[in-house]
């Protein structure tokens, strides 16, 4: 499936061995990692971290779901699959995966499937549009970063604070230096360090692959990340935290040439995913990014545009609309939900051959 700017494998539960080698083999296989060459010709994976993804569904292990979720993220060139947190892009794929799948029941209009995440044991409501009893798939909602228009889901994260460490702000403060360079380590629906593109050299603008090839930028936000995760109590890992860095907005160039001026958008941004810059926006990255530009202190809120409507995210692809509402609870700032809006569809479906 496609799921918002992510393609993932999506599998029943039932026909996969338990959490485990076994399993995590088949997902490896399916995808045709490890590849050294970095294409994952062996396989259905795309060579880059967003088209390297699996998803399980199953029955609901929380009261208040009607299906549970596990992401999978597979890494390319190495053998490794991790469960570090949730992909939000392919959260969208879940709820028409479970409607198509008749895993919960559905009515034509809007069908309501609330997910359960195990990555992240967090909820998510999904409102699908649903048409003959099946997930829509036409419509007229736009998403940058995907071409044509589709059906839009929106999806409600809710109370996503502290999904990967237990608390919103893991470091108890929004802003610590690390490498000599002011950052914002923010959990909400997944961990993430901010920092500004200013400090480093950059301007936010640069497009994904010349932030690649800069491989001193490159090489100083793998210390600031490695340095973050230790500070936010992570394991080592090459997904998590995820790392991104912001400046104010500007005129500049998304990568289908459309030029995107100031006034469209509230913060620009670029986002480094398992060793590359991201094409577009992971989407949890982009909803912990929404979660920070509310609360006072962080760099992310220091360099944004601030009005009381959706905070507007420039990346890559063009703009992403994030709608993030956070309070405060017991003195401390406390993220009640976030909203996106995505499209998704069924490519195929079929068996995956697997030595």
């Amino acid at each position: 499936m496609r799921g918002g700017t992510s393609r993932c494998l999506v599998f029943r539960a039932e026909d996969l061995p338990p959490a485990g080698a076994a399993r995590d083999r088949i997902l490896l296989a399916a995808l045709g990692s490890p590849d050294p060459y970095g294409r994952q010709l062996d396989g259905l994976g795309g060579g880059i971290s967003s088209l390297s993804k699996a998803c399980i569904v199953g029955a609901p292990t929380h009261p208040d779901a009607d299906v549970d979720y596990t992401f999978a993220q597979v890494d390319v060139k190495s053998p490794v699959v991790e469960y570090d947190g949730n992909c939000g892009n392919c959260s969208s794929a879940i709820g028409p995966f479970a409607i198509d799948e008749r895993l919960t029941s559905a009515r034509d209009g809007e069908t309501l499937v609330r997910i359960h995440n195990t990555n992240t044991k967090k909820l998510i409501l999904a409102h699908v549009p649903v048409r003959d009893g099946e997930a829509a798939v036409e419509g007229d909602f736009e998403l940058a970063g995907v071409a044509g228009r589709g059906a839009r889901i929106a999806l409600d994260f809710i109370e996503p604070g502290g999904a990967g460490t237990g608390k919103l702000l893991p470091t108890a403060r929004p802003r610590d230096v690390i490498a000599g360079v002011e950052v914002s380590c923010v959990d909400a629906t997944n961990p993430l360090v901010f920092l500004r593109a200013h400090d480093i050299g950059l301007t936010a603008a640069e497009t994904p692959q010349a932030i690649d090839a800069n491989t001193d930028v490159m090489a100083l936000l793998e210390k600031v990340r490695v340095e973050a995760a230790m500070r936010m109590g992570l394991p080592p890992s090459a997904s998590a935290p995820k790392i991104a860095f912001v400046a104010p907005p500007a005129d500049y160039l998304a990568l289908d040439g459309v030029h995107h001026a100031a006034s469209e958008y509230d913060v620009l941004a670029r986002a480094i995913s398992m060793g590359n810059c991201h094409r577009a926006f992971p989407l949890t990255s982009a909803m912990c990014l929404a979660v920070a530009a509310r609360i006072a202190g962080t760099v992310v809120h220091d360099v944004a545009r601030k009005h009381p409507g959706d905070v507007r995210l420039g990346h890559a692809s063009g703009v992403l609309p994030l709608d993030a509402a956070v309070a405060t609870l017991g003195g401390a700032a406390w993220a009640e939900r976030v909203t996106v809006y995505r499209t998704a569809r069924r490519l195929m479906e079929g068996f995956v051959r697997v030595p």
